[in-house]
């Protein structure tokens, strides 16, 4: 069983829809940010850093449970215990990490940025603004010119995907005019369509 540590964000909604992809069996945890419980000490000795999601295995590598926070973490953990959306071969599997990794480091951290400054902030700061949805529309572009060569992100469907996809369902707080990037239109229909992604999206409840 996997005990899972998760609130209703973007990197919160890959760990349920890995899931629910790979089929194991897991316990919902819910962590309402909005009410501090990230810096509980219960969870403090799961996530250190504060931050959902984070699991614990009860089955773990070394048969014991075991703890892991980072949602690009998990992904890669689960695919590796259960053998799935990460390939083994050197080069695909190279080709999934790399896309992980620009929205580890880019596209997930920007979007954020800019739907904090257009939508939360409690000051509207016109170069903020600017510097963060102008970023957002490049890496919207980066991806779209990747997703007119490929059906999904890395080729195959992989982590990649179900790392990107739950950032792009607020485009609109992100200052995104979604008809400008046709391919991830077309590639947000396919990763909706898939009902582990819909199950995943709905956690938690």
């Amino acid at each position: 069983m996997i005990e899972l540590y998760t609130w209703a964000t973007p990197n919160g909604r890959k760990a349920s829809i890995m899931l629910e992809e790979v089929g194991l069996p897991y316990r919902v945890h819910a962590i309402d940010i909005t009410k501090g419980q990230q810096f509980a000490p219960e969870f403090l000795a799961v996530s250190p850093n504060n931050k959902i999601p984070a699991i614990v295995d009860q089955e773990g590598p070394e048969g014991k449970p075991f703890a892991l926070f980072e949602s690009g973490a998990i992904l890669i953990y689960l695919a590796e215990k259960t053998g799935r959306l990460l390939p083994t071969a050197p080069v695909a599997r190279y080709q999934v990490l790399q896309w992980l990794m620009w929205q580890m480091g880019g596209f997930g951290p920007m979007l954020g940025q800019a739907h904090h400054f257009r939508k939360f902030a409690a000051e509207q700061i016109p170069y903020a603004i600017e510097r963060y949805t102008k970023e957002t529309e490049r890496l919207y572009g980066v991806l779209d010119q990747q997703l007119a060569k490929e059906d999904y992100v890395a080729g195959d469907y992989s982590i990649a995907d179900i790392a990107i996809y739950p950032w792009t369902q607020r485009y609109e707080w992100q200052g995104i005019e979604l008809e400008m990037f046709p391919n991830v239109t077309r590639w947000r229909e396919r990763m909706a369509a898939r009902p582990a992604v819909a199950k995943g999206m709905a956690v938690p409840a």
